[in-house]
């Protein structure tokens, strides 16, 4: 029977650890924790669980540390779970039998995402379907914020279904949202930085708009009711401090601006916004008025 190992990455996770691994005591012949010097008793608890515990220099981000906590396991199939994150019985069991086959390399599991005491089912927030589970070798992560790791071989989707989703406890509060966005939105600015991004003011209107319409318009936010609003603006606000932080990177660049631009842009937006709108309510059902309104955008 072939073996697994869990892989979890920590920073100051004591209330999060103890609920991880009862999760996974059933499934897991080894856990490796790799923490980036948590202040708090996390390492201790990790040891106290029976995980083997390794030391990664402190990140803005996870991605760096992923790798080499991979590097850690002794099992020839890997599954990678956040401190925040759990699993049920029935993927636990669904995992063993996987992991018994030979056809498939790696698997995209759905992620239940639990956001200020609520399920969200929408603004692309489900399934969210992420590579945790994957025989060692054949998954690389990416020295980049929320990237998908490169995968080789065969891989497949786990069914779309609650019972088969990692269950993850994310943000509980706007405080918690915001300071992970503050370490997040660095990590982005630098990025677009790296990769030559041509600094636009228009992009402090345009992404911001675009990011709030997918989320809340396209994906059908407004569905998840005012966690799906509050969401949906969250991420713009996000999308926003990312173009701002650029700016400041290049020293607050001076730009005038024209009225009339700052009209065309306000106007593309708008257009934008009814287009997604009219198809919102086409597929809530509505008349023959929105198909008219999407074609023409007012």
């Amino acid at each position: 029977m072939a073996k697994i190992s869990v892989v979890i990455n920590t920073l100051n996770e004591e209330k999060n650890l103890p609920k991880v691994f009862k999760s996974v005591r059933n499934l897991a012949d080894e856990v490796v924790v790799v923490d980036m010097d948590s202040e708090d008793k996390t390492c201790e608890i990790a040891k106290k669980f029976g995980a083997k515990v390794y030391r990664h220099p402190r990140t803005n981000y996870v991605e760096p540390a992923r790798n080499f906590a991979i590097s850690k396991v002794t099992h020839d199939w890997v599954l990678v779970l956040d401190a925040d994150e759990e699993i049920g019985p029935k993927l636990s069991d669904l995992l063993r039998k996987f992991s018994n086959q030979k056809e498939i390399d790696y698997y995209r599991l759905p992620r239940k995402n639990i956001i200020f005491g609520k399920w969200i089912k929408n603004s692309m927030w489900w399934p969210d379907y992420n590579i945790r589970f994957f025989k060692k070798g054949c998954v690389v992560w990416k020295n980049e914020i929320h990237s998908v790791p490169d995968a080789s071989g065969k891989g497949k989707d786990i069914e779309e279904n609650e019972k088969y989703a990692i269950i993850h406890h994310n943000y509980q509060t706007i405080d918690q949202y915001l300071q992970k966005m503050l370490r997040y939105t660095s990590a982005q600015a630098n990025d677009l930085i790296k990769k030559n991004y041509n600094f636009s003011w228009k992009d402090l209107i345009n992404k911001p708009s675009i990011e709030f319409i997918r989320r809340f318009y396209q994906s059908s936010g407004y569905k998840d009711g005012l966690h799906g609003l509050a969401l949906s603006l969250l991420q713009a606000f996000s999308e926003f401090i990312v173009y701002l932080k650029v700016w400041q990177y290049q020293k607050f660049r001076q730009e005038q601006l024209s009225l009339q631009e700052l009209e065309q842009v306000f106007r593309e937006v708008k257009s934008e916004k009814n287009y997604w709108h009219a198809d919102a309510c086409l597929r809530e059902g509505k008349g023959l008025v929105y198909r008219i309104k999407r074609k023409f955008r007012f």
